[in-house]
Protein backbone atom coordinates (compact mmCIF):
# COMPACT_ATOMS: atom_id res chain seq x y z
CA UNK A 1 0.00 0.00 0.00
CA UNK A 2 0.93 3.35 -0.69
CA UNK A 3 2.81 4.68 2.47
CA UNK A 4 3.50 8.50 1.18
CA UNK A 5 0.98 10.87 2.35
CA UNK A 6 -1.78 12.64 0.43
CA UNK A 7 -3.37 15.48 0.57
CA UNK A 8 -7.33 15.66 1.60
CA UNK A 9 -8.10 19.21 2.60
CA UNK A 10 -6.87 22.40 2.46
CA UNK A 11 -7.61 25.62 4.46
CA UNK A 12 -6.23 29.26 4.82
CA UNK A 13 -5.64 30.42 8.07
CA UNK A 14 -3.47 33.85 9.57
CA UNK A 15 -1.48 33.85 6.31
CA UNK A 16 -0.78 30.48 6.17
CA UNK A 17 -2.79 26.74 5.59
CA UNK A 18 -3.94 24.27 7.62
CA UNK A 19 -3.84 21.04 5.54
CA UNK A 20 -4.58 17.57 6.08
CA UNK A 21 -3.11 14.20 4.78
CA UNK A 22 -3.68 10.35 4.75
CA UNK A 23 -1.43 7.58 4.46
CA UNK A 24 -0.79 3.40 5.31
CA UNK A 25 0.71 3.34 8.35
CA UNK A 26 2.90 0.30 8.60
CA UNK A 27 3.57 0.38 12.30
CA UNK A 28 -0.33 0.66 13.25
CA UNK A 29 -1.27 -1.29 10.05
CA UNK A 30 -3.81 0.94 9.02
CA UNK A 31 -4.59 3.95 7.20
CA UNK A 32 -4.13 6.93 9.39
CA UNK A 33 -5.04 10.90 8.89
CA UNK A 34 -3.28 13.69 10.66
CA UNK A 35 -2.79 17.49 10.19
CA UNK A 36 0.15 20.04 9.62
CA UNK A 37 -0.60 24.23 9.89
CA UNK A 38 1.88 25.66 7.47
CA UNK A 39 2.69 29.36 8.77
CA UNK A 40 3.47 31.59 6.01
CA UNK A 41 7.55 31.99 5.51
CA UNK A 42 10.18 32.78 2.86
CA UNK A 43 10.59 29.94 0.60
CA UNK A 44 14.05 29.28 1.47
CA UNK A 45 13.35 28.95 5.20
CA UNK A 46 12.95 25.42 6.93
CA UNK A 47 10.51 25.42 9.55
CA UNK A 48 10.85 23.81 13.35
CA UNK A 49 7.91 21.26 13.86
CA UNK A 50 5.63 21.74 17.11
CA UNK A 51 4.09 18.16 17.64
CA UNK A 52 0.68 18.20 19.25
CA UNK A 53 -1.21 15.22 20.89
CA UNK A 54 -5.04 15.28 21.55
CA UNK A 55 -6.86 13.32 24.36
CA UNK A 56 -9.41 10.31 24.52
CA UNK A 57 -11.59 10.48 22.09
CA UNK A 58 -10.17 12.58 20.13
CA UNK A 59 -9.19 12.95 16.44
CA UNK A 60 -6.30 15.20 14.32
CA UNK A 61 -9.02 17.68 13.60
CA UNK A 62 -10.14 18.90 17.20
CA UNK A 63 -6.98 20.82 18.27
CA UNK A 64 -6.90 22.28 14.42
CA UNK A 65 -10.85 23.43 14.92
CA UNK A 66 -10.75 24.61 18.56
CA UNK A 67 -7.50 25.98 19.72
CA UNK A 68 -6.86 28.78 17.95
CA UNK A 69 -2.81 28.00 17.60
CA UNK A 70 -2.43 28.85 14.37
CA UNK A 71 -2.13 32.44 14.98
CA UNK A 72 0.54 32.55 17.47
CA UNK A 73 2.11 29.35 15.36
CA UNK A 74 1.81 31.89 12.29
CA UNK A 75 3.54 35.03 13.94
CA UNK A 76 6.50 32.84 15.20
CA UNK A 77 7.13 30.44 12.04
CA UNK A 78 6.61 27.42 13.57
CA UNK A 79 4.50 24.31 11.73
CA UNK A 80 1.75 22.57 14.07
CA UNK A 81 1.53 18.80 13.46
CA UNK A 82 -1.22 16.98 15.34
CA UNK A 83 -1.27 13.54 14.93
CA UNK A 84 -4.74 11.12 15.12
CA UNK A 85 -4.73 9.82 18.63
CA UNK A 86 -4.82 5.69 17.54
CA UNK A 87 -5.31 3.61 15.09
CA UNK A 88 -8.70 3.41 13.16
CA UNK A 89 -10.52 0.58 11.26
CA UNK A 90 -8.76 -2.45 12.30
CA UNK A 91 -11.80 -3.94 13.70
CA UNK A 92 -10.22 -5.48 16.50
CA UNK A 93 -12.98 -6.90 19.15
CA UNK A 94 -13.96 -4.59 21.84
CA UNK A 95 -11.99 -1.97 20.27
CA UNK A 96 -14.94 0.59 20.32
CA UNK A 97 -17.01 -0.84 23.75
CA UNK A 98 -15.63 2.29 25.66
CA UNK A 99 -14.91 5.73 25.12
CA UNK A 100 -11.64 5.74 27.16
CA UNK A 101 -9.74 2.32 25.81
CA UNK A 102 -9.27 1.44 22.10
CA UNK A 103 -9.95 3.14 19.27
CA UNK A 104 -9.87 7.33 20.13
CA UNK A 105 -7.46 6.07 23.32
CA UNK A 106 -4.09 5.12 22.37
CA UNK A 107 -1.95 6.23 25.32
CA UNK A 108 0.80 6.61 23.38
CA UNK A 109 2.61 3.81 24.18
CA UNK A 110 3.80 0.57 22.60
CA UNK A 111 1.32 -2.17 23.12
CA UNK A 112 2.73 -5.32 23.93
CA UNK A 113 -0.18 -7.98 24.44
CA UNK A 114 -0.96 -9.95 21.51
CA UNK A 115 -4.56 -8.22 20.95
CA UNK A 116 -3.47 -4.94 20.75
CA UNK A 117 -0.53 -5.14 18.84
CA UNK A 118 -1.32 -2.17 16.42
CA UNK A 119 -1.64 -0.06 19.40
CA UNK A 120 2.01 1.22 18.80
CA UNK A 121 1.16 5.37 18.64
CA UNK A 122 4.99 5.65 20.71
CA UNK A 123 6.74 4.45 17.53
CA UNK A 124 4.34 6.15 15.25
CA UNK A 125 4.52 9.80 16.96
CA UNK A 126 8.50 9.29 17.74
CA UNK A 127 9.90 7.20 14.56
CA UNK A 128 7.13 6.81 11.74
CA UNK A 129 5.55 10.32 11.68
CA UNK A 130 8.88 12.28 11.58
CA UNK A 131 10.16 10.36 9.07
CA UNK A 132 7.05 10.65 6.84
CA UNK A 133 7.58 14.63 7.15
CA UNK A 134 11.47 14.60 6.75
CA UNK A 135 10.77 12.92 3.47
CA UNK A 136 7.96 14.38 2.16
CA UNK A 137 7.94 17.92 3.44
CA UNK A 138 11.38 19.60 2.50
CA UNK A 139 10.06 22.96 4.26
CA UNK A 140 10.01 21.18 7.31
CA UNK A 141 12.97 20.45 9.50
CA UNK A 142 11.67 18.00 11.80
CA UNK A 143 15.76 17.82 13.76
CA UNK A 144 14.34 21.39 15.24
CA UNK A 145 10.67 19.59 17.05
CA UNK A 146 9.29 20.24 20.19
CA UNK A 147 6.10 17.99 21.96
CA UNK A 148 3.32 19.44 23.87
CA UNK A 149 -0.59 17.90 24.30
CA UNK A 150 -3.75 17.96 26.51
CA UNK A 151 -5.07 15.34 29.30
CA UNK A 152 -3.93 11.69 27.70
CA UNK A 153 -1.89 13.73 24.86
CA UNK A 154 -0.11 15.42 27.88
CA UNK A 155 0.72 12.18 29.27
CA UNK A 156 2.11 11.09 26.07
CA UNK A 157 3.83 14.88 25.45
CA UNK A 158 5.75 14.09 28.71
CA UNK A 159 6.61 10.55 28.42
CA UNK A 160 7.66 11.03 25.10
CA UNK A 161 10.11 13.82 25.57
CA UNK A 162 11.35 12.74 29.06
CA UNK A 163 12.61 9.38 26.72
CA UNK A 164 13.81 11.08 23.97
CA UNK A 165 15.55 13.93 25.01
CA UNK A 166 17.33 14.62 22.43
CA UNK A 167 15.15 14.80 19.63
CA UNK A 168 13.17 17.60 21.07
CA UNK A 169 13.61 21.14 22.28
CA UNK A 170 10.95 21.74 24.96
CA UNK A 171 7.48 19.84 26.36
CA UNK A 172 5.21 21.32 27.87
CA UNK A 173 1.13 20.31 28.94
CA UNK A 174 -2.41 20.99 29.28
CA UNK A 175 -4.25 18.95 32.19
CA UNK A 176 -1.99 15.80 31.52
CA UNK A 177 -2.51 12.69 33.15
CA UNK A 178 0.98 12.62 34.78
CA UNK A 179 0.36 9.63 37.07
CA UNK A 180 -1.11 6.97 35.06
CA UNK A 181 -0.54 3.89 37.06
CA UNK A 182 -2.19 5.36 39.96
CA UNK A 183 -5.50 6.67 38.00
CA UNK A 184 -8.44 4.45 36.24
CA UNK A 185 -7.58 5.58 33.06
CA UNK A 186 -4.24 4.59 33.23
CA UNK A 187 -4.29 1.54 35.17
CA UNK A 188 -7.48 0.30 32.24
CA UNK A 189 -5.29 1.08 29.70
CA UNK A 190 -1.88 -0.18 30.75
CA UNK A 191 -3.15 -3.66 31.89
CA UNK A 192 -4.86 -4.04 28.57
CA UNK A 193 -2.08 -3.11 26.49
CA UNK A 194 0.67 -4.01 28.50
CA UNK A 195 -0.19 -6.59 30.82
CA UNK A 196 -0.23 -7.26 34.46
CA UNK A 197 3.20 -6.42 35.16
CA UNK A 198 3.16 -3.06 36.77
CA UNK A 199 6.98 -2.43 36.48
CA UNK A 200 6.68 -2.42 32.75
CA UNK A 201 3.66 0.81 33.38
CA UNK A 202 6.57 3.13 34.60
CA UNK A 203 7.85 3.52 31.64
CA UNK A 204 4.93 5.02 30.52
CA UNK A 205 4.47 6.94 33.45
CA UNK A 206 5.94 10.62 33.54
CA UNK A 207 6.08 11.02 37.48
CA UNK A 208 7.99 7.53 37.48
CA UNK A 209 10.35 8.60 34.52
CA UNK A 210 11.14 11.91 36.06
CA UNK A 211 13.64 10.13 38.19
CA UNK A 212 15.90 8.77 35.37
CA UNK A 213 16.41 12.29 34.14
CA UNK A 214 17.58 14.57 36.57
CA UNK A 215 20.04 17.06 34.48
CA UNK A 216 16.94 18.32 32.40
CA UNK A 217 17.50 22.25 32.22
CA UNK A 218 14.60 23.31 30.23
CA UNK A 219 11.55 24.22 32.09
CA UNK A 220 8.73 21.83 32.06
CA UNK A 221 5.42 24.09 31.58
CA UNK A 222 1.77 22.59 32.52
CA UNK A 223 -1.29 24.61 32.91
CA UNK A 224 -3.86 22.72 35.12
CA UNK A 225 -7.43 24.08 35.68
CA UNK A 226 -8.73 24.26 38.98
CA UNK A 227 -12.31 23.55 38.06
CA UNK A 228 -11.29 20.34 35.92
CA UNK A 229 -13.23 17.40 37.29
CA UNK A 230 -10.98 15.31 36.45
CA UNK A 231 -8.00 17.34 38.44
CA UNK A 232 -8.38 15.14 41.76
CA UNK A 233 -8.93 11.76 40.50
CA UNK A 234 -7.21 11.22 37.16
CA UNK A 235 -4.45 14.33 36.67
CA UNK A 236 -2.49 14.47 39.67
CA UNK A 237 -0.99 16.89 39.30
CA UNK A 238 0.74 16.79 42.85
CA UNK A 239 2.38 13.81 42.12
CA UNK A 240 4.31 15.32 39.12
CA UNK A 241 5.04 18.23 40.79
CA UNK A 242 6.90 16.19 43.81
CA UNK A 243 8.38 14.45 41.66
CA UNK A 244 10.35 17.25 39.93
CA UNK A 245 11.28 18.66 43.30
CA UNK A 246 12.65 15.61 44.73
CA UNK A 247 15.44 15.64 41.43
CA UNK A 248 15.59 19.50 40.86
CA UNK A 249 14.00 19.43 37.74
CA UNK A 250 12.22 22.50 36.64
CA UNK A 251 8.78 23.01 36.86
CA UNK A 252 6.22 25.58 35.79
CA UNK A 253 2.82 24.48 37.08
CA UNK A 254 -0.17 26.99 36.66
CA UNK A 255 -2.96 26.32 38.75
CA UNK A 256 -5.47 28.22 36.99
CA UNK A 257 -8.75 28.85 38.87
CA UNK A 258 -12.51 28.48 37.65
CA UNK A 259 -10.95 26.61 34.53
CA UNK A 260 -12.14 23.25 33.12
CA UNK A 261 -10.66 20.43 31.06
CA UNK A 262 -12.61 21.44 28.06
CA UNK A 263 -10.91 23.41 24.45
CA UNK A 264 -11.73 26.65 26.01
CA UNK A 265 -9.05 26.65 28.63
CA UNK A 266 -6.50 25.18 25.83
CA UNK A 267 -7.63 28.31 23.74
CA UNK A 268 -6.82 30.76 26.23
CA UNK A 269 -3.66 29.73 27.11
CA UNK A 270 -2.37 28.26 23.80
CA UNK A 271 -0.57 31.57 23.16
CA UNK A 272 1.45 31.07 26.17
CA UNK A 273 2.53 27.78 25.43
CA UNK A 274 3.47 28.30 21.48
CA UNK A 275 5.86 31.22 22.85
CA UNK A 276 7.06 28.97 25.65
CA UNK A 277 7.85 26.72 22.23
CA UNK A 278 9.48 29.32 20.32
CA UNK A 279 12.21 30.38 22.45
CA UNK A 280 13.56 26.87 22.18
CA UNK A 281 13.18 26.38 19.20
CA UNK A 282 14.88 29.84 17.81
CA UNK A 283 18.17 29.75 16.68
CA UNK A 284 20.45 30.75 19.58
CA UNK A 285 21.93 33.74 17.54
CA UNK A 286 17.96 34.88 16.59
CA UNK A 287 16.17 34.36 20.26
CA UNK A 288 19.54 36.67 21.84
CA UNK A 289 18.96 39.43 18.80
CA UNK A 290 14.97 39.38 19.72
CA UNK A 291 15.83 39.57 23.58
CA UNK A 292 18.20 42.57 22.99
CA UNK A 293 15.33 44.18 20.99
CA UNK A 294 12.82 43.68 23.39
CA UNK A 295 15.46 45.38 26.38
CA UNK A 296 16.48 48.37 24.26
CA UNK A 297 12.79 49.37 23.27
CA UNK A 298 10.88 48.83 26.43
CA UNK A 299 9.79 51.81 28.11
CA UNK A 300 8.11 50.69 31.06
CA UNK A 301 9.04 47.65 33.30
CA UNK A 302 6.34 44.67 32.30
CA UNK A 303 3.50 43.85 34.51
CA UNK A 304 4.42 40.58 37.03
CA UNK A 305 2.36 37.37 37.19
CA UNK A 306 2.20 34.85 40.11
CA UNK A 307 2.69 31.41 39.60
CA UNK A 308 1.33 28.10 41.73
CA UNK A 309 4.35 25.04 41.69
CA UNK A 310 6.88 24.76 39.81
Amino acid sequence: MENKPSEISSSKMFGGYNKRYKHFSPTLGCSMTFHIYFPPSPPSQKLPVLYWLSGLTCTDENFIAKSGAQRAASSEGIALIVPDTSPRGLNVEGEADSWDFGVGAGFYLNATQEKWKNWCMYDYVVNELPKLLSENFQQLDTSQASIFGHSMGGHGALTIYLKNLEKYKSVSAFAPIVNPINCAWGQKAFSNYLGGNKSDWEEYDASCLISKHKNISATILIDQGEDDKFLHDQLLPHKFEEACRTVNVPLLLRLQPGYDHSYFFIATFIDDHILHHAKALKPVGEWLRDELSSSASALKPAGLKLYIGG
